[in-house]
């Protein structure tokens, strides 16, 4: 089965993360994966363009089935291999919803973090203003404020419940990526729990991005 998948990703990429942890829960190792680098353009080659005309990452294939958002490969691995591993979506329908509910919210959170992020590199020098990139932060720092509170209010350690979900499969990488750029501890005690609980579960610890092994994590969050 797994022989049969090739995945081309990028180091410390939530997206591709989340493919990653999700082929890990469901047994699928042995995949073929090439890691690629974003700071070369390896992501625009002609090789990945043949599978993902966008030029992002992650590109995967399945057979001669393709899915490359990361959404729709998370999905597409938990339906077609349901019997298998973790069971990423529950059956009964309240559990199943508020799992599907933090799923999607996960959107908001990467998109809201992704504003931040690339604000200097999106927009051109001479049309950045301090106080759009302040909206930009203040509305991170609200949407930061949300998660903390959901896992206050959810017992068993995991966002949507007392087990491991696609919830998880799909946020704990933006999670992750918001401490390494130094998101407070202090401030957001929760999250902070749930990252370190979840750093040594094995399909995590086991796709941890290799970047992130030998280079320092920064402080540009350290005001959220």
């Amino acid at each position: 089965m797994a022989k049969d998948m090739t995945l081309w990703w990028g180091s410390g990429s939530p997206p591709c993360w989340r493919v990653m942890i999700a082929l890990e829960e469901k047994k699928l190792q042995g995949y073929n994966q090439k890691l690629l680098s974003f700071e070369k353009g390896e992501h625009k080659s002609k090789e990945v363009m043949d599978v993902n005309p966008r030029g992002q990452l992650p590109a995967f294939k399945c057979g001669d089935k393709i899915i490359n958002e990361s959404y729709g490969a998370c999905f597409f691995l938990e339906c077609e291999y349901m019997s298998q591993g973790t069971k990423l979506i529950p059956v009964t329908s309240s559990e199943k919803a508020l799992v599907l509910q933090r799923t999607f919210e996960g959107n908001t959170l990467h998109q809201k973090m992704v504003d931040v992020f690339m604000y200097n590199r999106r927009v051109p020098e001479n049309e950045r203003h301090e106080s759009a990139f302040k909206r930009l932060k203040e509305t991170l720092t609200g949407e930061v404020q949300m998660w903390e509170g959901y896992l206050q209010k959810t017992p068993g350690g995991f966002l949507a419940g007392k087990s491991f979900s696609m919830a998880d499969v799909i946020v704990y990488p933006s999670v992750a990526l918001l401490f390494r750029m130094g998101l407070s501890e202090k401030r957001y005690p929760k999250l902070s729990e749930y990252h370190k609980n979840l750093k040594d579960r094995p399909s995590i610890k086991a796709t941890w991005p290799p970047l992130w092994k030998d280079t320092p994590g920064q402080d540009f969050l350290k005001d959220i």
